[in-house]
Formats: C-alpha cells, structure tokens, sequence
C-alpha cells in the first residue's frame, strides 16, 4: 500500500466521500417516493438516534487511535502502537454491546421522548420498531471505524476510503431492494420497509470490514512492528485513549444530543404555532435529515479534509512543531473555503429544482434547502477547526466551544422560531438562524484561542476570503443572468435535470475560470497539483 501525502490524502478522502455523499444523495430519489413522507420522518427519527448512540458508544476512539498510532509511529514505538490498536478494540467491544443493548430495551421510551402527545402522525410503537431495527449496527459499525483510524494513522488513506464507498454501495442497495420489495411488491406496511432500509447499515458495514481487515492482514509487511516490549503499560494506553478520545464523545454527544433537541424543539413548537402534526412532523424531518442529506456534498469536503489532516498535525504537534501544524491548519480552512462557498451559493440559488428533483414538490423543502445550504458552510469550517484544535490536544477550547455553540443554538430555537411567525413569516427560519449563530459563535471563540495559545497566524485565511468574493460574485451573477433567458423549471424532471446540467456547468466554468486566472487555485491547491491535473486534461483531450 501507498502512504499518502496531505494534500493527496486530502484529495483521495474527499473524492471518496463525494462519491459516498452522492450515492446518498440520489439514492433518496427513489427511496422518498416508495416511502413517502410518513416514512421519511420514521427512517429521520431513526437515524438521529442511532447516531447518538454510536457516538455515545464509539465516537472518539477511532480518531484517538488514529492519532496515537501516529504518535507512536513517529516516536518509533511500533510495539505501543500495535498494543494500543488492540486495547481499543476491547474498548470498542464492550461499549458497542452495551449501547445496543440500551437501545434495542429503551427503543418505547426513546420515541415517546421524541413524538411527547403529538396525535396523528407516526406512532410510538412505529418509531421504536425502526429504531430497534437500527441498533443492530452498533454491533459492526464501531469495530469498522476502529479499523479505518488504524489505517490512517499509518496514512494510509486509500482503502479506508474505499471502505466508505463500498459501505454505501451496500447499503443503498438494501435500502432500495428492501423497502421496494417490502412495501411495493409484498404490500407491507412502510413502517416494516423503513425498519428493513435503516438496518441496511448494517449490512453495508459488514461488507466494509470484511474489506478493511483483508487490507490490513494482506499488507501487515507495511505496518512497523517490534518485538521489543515499549516502556508503556496498558493502564497508560487506556488513560490516552480516554484522554484524546473524551473529548470528541462529549463533542459528538453534544452535537447529536443537539440535533435530536433541534428535531424534537422543531416538532413540537411548529405544533404548537399551528401547523397540523403532518406537518410539524415534515418540517422537522427536512430539517434534521432531507435537508442536509443534499448538502452533504458541501461537508464532504470538510470530512475529507479531516482524515487526511488529523496525522499530519498530530505528527507535528509532536515533534513541537508549532509552525507546521499552523500552515497545516491555514492550508484545511483555505481548501475549505475555496471548495465550500461556490457550493454553497449554487445549492442555494437552486434550491427550488433540487429540492423537487429528489424528493418532490414541497411547500417547505425549497426554503428550508436554500438555507440549510448555507448553515453547511459555516458547519464545514467549524468541523476542520474542531479537528484541528483536537489533534492539538486543546480539548477544553473544544468542551466551550462547542458546548455553548450548540446551548446558544438550542436556548435561541424556540425564540426565534416565534418571532419569525409573528412577522409572518415560517417558523422554521428560527431554527436555521439560531443554528448559524451557533456555528459562528463557536468557531470564532476556537480561532481566537489558538492564537493566544499558539500564536496562529490568519492572515493566509484572511487573504483567501477577500480573493474568493470576485469569482464567486461573478458566479453568482452568471447564474441570475442566465435565470433571464432559462428560467429554473418547477416540473418535469428530464426538464428539471437539463437545466440544472446546464446552471452547473455555466456556474463551475465561471467560477474556476477565474480562480485559476487570478491565480487563486494554485495559491490554494499547490502548483504541483494543479500542473498534474491540467496535464491528465491535455492527455484526455
């Protein structure tokens, strides 16, 4: 296997996870119609837990052997490190199970605290049944994870991001056969297909482990091992992983804790404004899940960027060297921004035509969509500075952050979702708001405390906002010009998806013209890269 570099890794990470991303986006197109919007909101309810309870089981350790296999590797402790994957497989062992069993025996009580009195939507029963039907992969998806942070701590970032996509592959597959088969072809409740799609996780995650783990018994000549027994006992090894992997828990927990909060706040105050419990429920579901599934192309970047950077700050932060790991940093925000923002600006300019080519026309899905779009830029800046700030073991600028992040995001939800219906105006814009101001809050008191505690230089990030307006203005105006003379389409969907190939490719054209004119994508991406990407270019030519 090829160890991969920074940038490439960036690189392969990202183009892997776009794949992943995409293949989760289209898969809702078919998937929403047989489920409908009764489904959609039970397979929402369904995966908002889950993700709780596997951050509540896992979240954390994978990235702290990530980084400890980093450490040990460059401290030359190839025993520890080999130790150390072990011992957090134990970890993993005993967290899974027991967070599975919580789940699967609490699955009432958990959807009770979720729906509360509301009447005439999904059941309390219908919600506990695809909730236990998801809690199986808390039994595989944590010994998954583990498996992939071995590898790139090694940086090794190919197959473990190939793993992502082969999970995908499989479990879309499952999703669409199953509830296909279930509700269209032997007529069964949705209730049963949405239980059948959401354990498909689990299915496509087995796939993805039996893939890892070939790769790392086929390639164990790759791994540095010694004989020799490390001065570190496994009480000390325990303490690391608790001591890096505590805190992206408590970050993970808070964030999944929020969402959950955020979909129960949206539920019941959109109820209690006058929306029917269809309704609530629908507006709910966007926001928590149809919603981002959309703009996970915009945070896949920011996922990419995090595998690939969490090695190379933790490598050296270790050797001391601050200077690095600050250009490292500078470097993930500017790739971020550059990549992030025309996306963001697009998806939102296109909201209307996207929204009904995945999931139908929707008196609420465009709106929400449009601005979803830009709350996942902010998310994706914030999700690279949280890494950064835990590969550098600041993890008390993370618990604040964070944690007042998503309290103010929490406390303003209600609030404002009052105050945009007194104006007149939907509810829902509150909740979107308060968690933009949640974003901006946490990222601007993360960037702040770097730089008092480790003299972080911005001025690289500040230099990259200012260059990307004119390109992404020019974008933008390319767009509403273009709007005069083809109009955005509301139906038809052969209609919609040629005029949407046609304000993309109009959009992309513009936008990277110019970035590569004013020189901004070679001061973001690297000469090197973008001369080895012109040249595959010519050759295609």
């Amino acid at each position: 296997m090829k160890k991969n570099s920074f940038v490439e890794g960036t690189f392969i990470a990202t183009f892997a996870i776009i794949i992943v991303k995409i293949l989760g986006v289209l898969y809702v197109i078919p998937f929403y119609r047989i489920i409908g919007e009764s489904g959609g909101s039970l397979y929402s309810y369904a995966y908002n837990v889950y993700n709780l309870f596997l951050n509540i089981s896992t979240a954390g350790i994978p990235i702290a052997i990530s980084k400890i296999i980093t450490e040990y590797n460059t401290l030359e402790m190839y025993e520890a490190k080999e130790r150390s994957y072990k011992v957090g497989r134990n970890i993993i062992l005993m967290l899974s199970v027991l967070a599975f069993f919580v789940l699967f025996v609490f699955a009432p009580e958990v959807s009770h605290l979720i729906l509360g009195e509301i009447e005439g939507g999904n059941t309390i029963r219908d919600v506990a049944f695809v909730i236990r039907s998801v809690s199986f992969c808390l039994l595989i998806i944590p010994f998954l994870s583990v498996s992939k942070g071995y590898l790139q701590g090694h940086n090794y970032i190919t197959p473990a991001s190939i793993s992502q996509v082969i999970e995908q592959v499989v479990r879309i597959a499952v999703i669409l056969f199953g509830s296909y088969i279930v509700i269209s072809v032997l007529g069964k409740s949705v209730t049963l297909g949405v239980g059948i799609s959401v354990f498909g996780a689990f299915v496509g995650g087995l796939a993805a482990y039996i893939y890892i783990k070939y790769k790392i018994n086929k390639n164990k000549k790759d791994f540095p091992k010694s004989n020799k027994k490390d001065d570190v006992t496994n009480k000390e090894i325990i303490k690391k992983i608790i001591s890096y992997a505590f805190p992206l828990i408590i970050v993970s927990i808070a964030t999944d804790i929020y969402s959950l909060t955020d979909m129960t706040l949206v539920v019941r105050t959109s109820y209690k404004l006058g929306y029917t419990a269809e309704e609530a429920e629908t507006i709910a579901s966007i926001i928590s899940t149809w919603a981002p599934k959309i703009c996970m192309v915009i945070n896949s970047v920011a996922m990419g960027m995090s595998m690939s950077l969490i090695p190379h700050i933790v490598s050296s932060y270790a050797k001391k060297d601050i200077k690095t790991s600050n250009n490292r940093f500078n470097e993930a925000i500017r790739i971020i921004i550059v990549s992030t923002l025309p996306l963001s600006i697009g998806l939102a300019f296109l909201s209307g035509p996207i929204y009904t080519l995945f999931y139908g026309k929707s008196i609420y899905g465009t709106l929400i969509l449009r601005y979803t779009a830009i709350s996942s830029f902010f998310a994706s800046i914030y999700m690279v500075i949280s890494v950064s700030l835990q590969s550098l073991n600041k993890f008390k600028v993370v618990y604040i952050s964070s944690g007042i992040g998503f309290l103010l995001n929490a406390i303003l939800d209600v609030p404002f979702m009052y105050m945009f219906h007194l104006f007149g105006l939907d509810a829902f814009y509150g909740a979107i708001l308060a968690t933009i101001t949640g974003y901006i809050f946490s990222f601007v008191y993360s960037l702040s405390k770097l730089r008092i505690e480790f003299n972080f230089n911005y001025k690289d990030i500040v230099s990259t906002l200012k260059e990307v307006l004119l390109p992404s203005s020019l974008m933008l105006l390319a767009l509403l010009v273009l709007n005069i003379f083809i109009k955005l389409p509301t139906s038809g969907i052969i209609k919609i998806v040629l005029t949407l190939v046609i304000y993309t490719l109009i959009g992309a054209v513009v936008y990277i013209g110019v970035s590569f004119k004013t020189g901004l994508l070679e001061r973001t991406f690297g000469k090197e890269y973008i001369n080895k990407i012109l040249g595959k270019l010519r050759r295609i030519k």
